[in-house]
């Protein structure tokens, strides 16, 4: 078990319930229920509705339920729904060092197979969904070099499947076997990010339908590659630029990475908050409003503006506009804060928004690490000759600067009476309190029936 696959395999199929931190269970339920409140929203984004009908078409099935519409579906199929609705909004929380939103791909595929199996408990849940965000962003830490592919989707099937294969009591060879399935199915490319397509959430289910079909293809005794992360051809060669091995092994058991996740406070691209955060900040101690203001400039790592520093323009889609600082800055400044109603057509085509968004320049930084997402600076330079300037190292919402656990629920409910079709107001607050008390659930099936009419 020197290698990094054997680890890994290893730490999700003999860790146990008892030996989870209490900080890593907080944040598990904290991100829970974060992470359901963003996919309820996400039901209402652009082509949600669709694919939940698309999915119906490939094959029937009462595996597993497509969240708020409700079908009932074969546990890939669901797992793919349910992850673009987790994703498609930008909401869904992150590990900044990783840069892997590691409850995307793990949860809805983890869900999914919880539905199918039945009688799954709240306690062996939890452990198996905190070690599948665990390894993912284990695997992300680990990756050296500029981002090439695109990482929540791809180390999030790894988490996926290590989650799964827990769950399924796989001991750590049928594990490996999953994950080096996966990896023969690994998918998600940087082009639909920068492209601003919707297919750039689609990948997220993409590998959350493969890690489903991976742990069936491991359980039906089928043997894959062995070497997918360290090999000539594995993840690390191939996805990424090298990795960080021994620093993956040490920390195995040690560092609990979901006490590490932050909450995202906008529904934008986590590399949009530094900015946002910035000006709403300087916004609130000085007193201005978006009309004072002459232009502003936002100092950023390489990554942020290879992840979000596109231009502005007037025809933006909403995903275009979620990935782009100066459209997302723009709206806050206007509003004195972000939320889902600043990506509707009605905001995508503003005048005001846009006057003010081609008044924001975007500068790269001389940050040497090429995954950092800060610090950055902005200067607002106001129509009265004063230069306003903020340097933000820590983002709202990471756990060094958190959401308080007022601004948690309030987000959860916000994203709750967004759903594409209504869901009765009183499960709001049963799903509240079951995910406060989930490790005592005799059955996550509860879960999944306060998500749907």
């Amino acid at each position: 078990m020197n290698d990094a696959a054997g680890a890994l395999a290893h730490h999700a199929a003999n860790t146990k319930y008892e030996e989870l931190p209490d900080a890593a269970l907080a944040a598990a339920r904290k991100f829970l229920l974060d992470s359901f409140g963003v996919a309820i929203a996400g039901s209402a984004a652009p082509w949600a509705k669709e694919l939940a009908g698309m999915q119906q078409t490939w094959g029937g099935g009462v595996d597993s339920r497509n969240w708020v519409f409700g079908a009932a579906l074969p546990a890939p199929a669901a797992a793919f729904a349910n992850a673009y609705q987790l994703h498609n909004s930008e909401f869904d929380c992150i590990h900044e060092k990783a840069v892997v939103h590691p409850m995307a791909v793990a949860l809805p595929a983890l869900m999914a197979v919880a539905e199918r199996m039945g009688s799954v408990s709240g306690r062996e849940f939890v452990l198996a969904l905190t070690l599948g965000v665990d390894i993912a962003c284990h695997i992300g830490v680990a990756a050296q070099g500029r981002m090439r592919f695109f990482r929540p989707a791809t180390a999030g099937a790894f988490g996926a499947v290590a989650a799964i294969g827990r769950l399924r009591g796989f001991n750590a060879e049928t594990i490996r076997d999953a994950m080096g399935a996966v990896y023969s199915q690994l998918c998600g490319t940087m082009q639909a990010h920068h492209e601003g397509s919707s297919l750039l959430a689609m990948q997220i289910g993409f590998n959350a339908r493969n890690a489903v079909v991976a742990c069936d293809m491991a359980a039906a005794g089928i043997r894959a590659p062995r070497d997918m992360l360290e090999g000539p051809y594995g993840y690390y060669a191939l996805f990424e630029n090298g990795a960080d091995i021994e620093g993956l092994r040490s920390a195995l058991g040690k560092v609990w990475r979901i006490t590490e996740v932050a909450h995202k406070p906008f529904p934008s691209g986590r590399a949009t908050h530094g900015v946002v955060d910035a000006l709403l900040e300087l916004q609130k101690s000085e007193g201005f409003v978006a009309g004072e203001i002459e232009k502003i400039s936002a100092h950023v790592p390489p990554l942020t503006f290879q992840l979000v520093g596109r231009v502005s323009s007037s025809d933006m889609t909403a995903n275009q506009a979620r990935l782009c600082i100066a459209f997302a800055s723009a709206r806050a400044l206007l509003n004195q804060g972000l939320g889902i109603v600043d990506f509707q057509p009605e905001a995508l085509r503003d005048a005001a928004t846009h006057d003010l968004a081609r008044r924001i320049a975007v500068f790269v930084d001389n940050n040497p690490d090429p995954n950092a997402l800060t610090p950055v600076r902005v200067e607002v330079h106001l129509k009265t000759g004063r230069v306003l300037d903020r340097k933000i190292a820590v983002i709202y919402g990471n756990p060094a600067n958190p959401m308080t656990h007022e601004a948690h629920l309030a987000k959860f409910r916000t994203n709750w009476h967004s759903a594409a079709v209504p869901l009765p107001a009183a499960n709001a607050d049963r799903l509240i309190d079951a995910v406060e008390k989930v490790e005592n659930l005799q059955d996550v099936k509860a879960l999944v029936d306060l998500l749907v009419p």
